[in-house]
């Protein structure tokens, strides 16, 4: 008997722990989802609330007798996931807000046949990471004069995490940078963990690499790797449109920024895979500072040399502190595998 009642308990538990390993993680998710979404006042009495209530519907899921408690939890818990449910889908992105000054216009692009013209092109001065000379620029490009691509990885918190961009080069030598970035207010800090609770509006930048490269290299001291792409002149046109017609999205309809699903590095997995669908997903879609290594593994980077060399001699800082504004681009590419030797002229 002794047995039975000890089997009997033991396959109660079992059943009754995903339930409440569900409880446990819809209470931590409301909690941060309020935190981040609400005042801090407000945000504290709604997330004891919130806790208040996934604890009582997690102790009745394990009393046995109390039936009117059990009873008013389950209505409780219900009456509150629905609630929740709702509140986070009003939860819109706008448009409409203070920006900062480095995201405050979005990019706007004409496109017929090979002349391309955009509008609030980024080419800020920056002298530090807080003192700056604000600058955007109306530019045009001829498709037919793409060149290159680079791919750049700016790492800010460790090697496990970095923030891609992808600059595009012209025959004529200029540089064209594309980076998907947290739209911050005014008043706002980068948050990883914020940005899984619709903290934060995406903006899809275009600046020159004098603003986006050199702030993080030089301004913020971020350490920075550049990789030269393999690319047709097809690949490098269909991927150019692409990151036009995610701006002009996002122009018409903003949308959150998302840690895990929409971010710097996957808009350049999903552009990539319009060229080439057979593109597997990886764990280093998630921990983007290894990204260049998978780009490497499925043939994207200059072929004819070991990861290891590519990432050494792509390591820009150095080259990047010596180098006057005018020559930034020419210099920072000094070295770098399947850079022809024209385009350091």
């Amino acid at each position: 008997m002794r047995t039975g009642w000890r089997g009997a308990h033991i396959k109660a538990a079992l059943l009754k722990a995903p339930a409440t390993l569900a409880l446990a993680l819809a209470t931590a998710w409301g909690t941060l989802a309020l935190w981040f979404q609400l005042p801090s006042m407000p945000a504290v009495a709604a997330g004891l609330a919130w806790c208040a209530i996934g604890l009582a519907g997690t102790a009745a899921l394990w009393l046995r007798r109390d039936r009117r408690f059990r009873a008013g939890a389950a209505v409780a818990c219900a009456v509150a996931a629905v609630a929740m449910a709702a509140w986070w889908q009003s939860i819109r992105p706008s448009h409409d807000k203070a920006w900062a000054d480095d995201v405050a216009r979005l990019l706007d692009a004409d496109v017929d046949g090979d002349r391309v013209t955009l509008r609030n092109v980024r080419n800020f001065d920056w002298q530090t990471e807080m003192r700056y000379t604000p600058r955007w620029e109306t530019r045009q490009y001829d498709l037919a004069q793409l060149a290159s691509a680079d791919l750049i990885l700016s790492y800010w918190m460790g090697p496990h995490i970095a923030h891609t961009l992808v600059s595009f080069g012209f025959a004529d030598g200029r540089k064209l940078v594309f980076s998907l970035e947290i739209r911050k207010e005014r008043h706002e800090s980068f948050s990883a963990l914020g940005g899984f609770f619709r903290r934060f509006e995406e903006v899809l930048v275009a600046a020159d690499e004098r603003d986006i490269v050199r702030t993080r290299s030089n301004a913020r001291g971020e350490q920075v790797y550049l990789y030269r792409l393999r690319a047709t002149p097809e690949q490098l046109r269909a991927v150019f449109l692409g990151y036009l017609a995610q701006a002009a999205q996002l122009r018409h309809t903003p949308a959150f920024y998302n840690t895990l699903t929409s971010n710097c590095t996957t808009v350049v997995f999903d552009l990539a895979r319009q060229i080439a669908p057979g593109l597997p997903l990886d764990y280093r879609l998630l921990a983007s500072g290894h990204f260049a290594e998978y780009a490497y593994d499925q043939g994207a980077l200059t072929p004819g040399y070991p990861y290891r060399v590519l990432q050494q001699r792509g390591f820009i800082n150095p080259r990047a502190q010596r180098a006057d504004a005018a020559a930034f681009s020419r210099a920072i590419r000094a070295g770098i595998p399947g850079v022809p030797p024209d385009e350091l002229r």
